[in-house]
């Protein structure tokens, strides 16, 4: 399954600028003022645990002392490391609206759907994570997405070109990669210098 994603990966990245033409019609993940002083990117794998961790041990305390507060505006961005995670972000993406509570939801019930033994079983149970949250949307079109498809690989390729991303999560401040131990005190004391 993983040589399949890496393949994919190479393919898309030698079709950039159709990927870039495509990219319009999907939005960005984001919360907070758009003419914020800071912008956070993160870099992250919707089956990655780290990235599970930090949406609910610093996402919370992030969103309340700077995000809502105007400070700060973060932004989603897509690193699939699997198939599934691949999946999950079309998902996340699918409504196309920006809004960021189908991704907290994908964060929040991660055990619950990043499971099995190949794409069709995370599949199974992606899906009846959909259904259990009343979330309703067509996930064989999702899935099949072209435009989001490119849209979400598109997310992986730049970080990668742009900012060297090599792991999930990685933030990136300002357009400066994030060095320190992952946690609220160190990002919060870097954000206090920026502002």
């Amino acid at each position: 399954m993983k040589k399949i994603f890496i393949l994919l990966i190479l393919i898309f990245n030698f079709n950039n600028n159709l990927i870039a033409e495509s990219t319009n019609k999907t939005k960005r993940i984001f919360e907070g003022d758009k003419n914020a002083k800071i912008t956070i990117i993160t870099y992250e794998s919707l089956t990655c645990g780290h990235c599970a961790n930090f949406h609910k041990d610093v996402y919370p305390q992030l969103k309340e002392e700077f995000i809502d507060t105007g400070l700060v505006k973060i932004e989603f961005r897509n690193f699939p490391l699997d198939m599934a995670a691949l999946n999950a972000a079309k998902i996340a993406h699918c409504i196309n609206d920006g809004n960021s509570n189908l991704l907290h939801i994908l964060y929040s019930n991660q055990k619950k759907w990043a499971k099995g033994e190949n794409i069709d079983e995370a599949n199974k149970y992606l899906k009846k994570l959909l259904k259990d949250q009343e979330i309703n949307i067509d996930f064989e079109k999702c899935i099949t997405e072209k435009n989001i498809e490119e849209y979400v690989l598109n997310d992986r390729i730049e970080g990668v070109k742009k900012f060297k991303v090599n792991a999930t999560p990685t933030i990136i401040i300002n357009d400066k990669k994030f060095d320190k131990a992952l946690n609220y005190k160190n990002l919060k004391e870097y954000l206090k210098k920026l502002i």
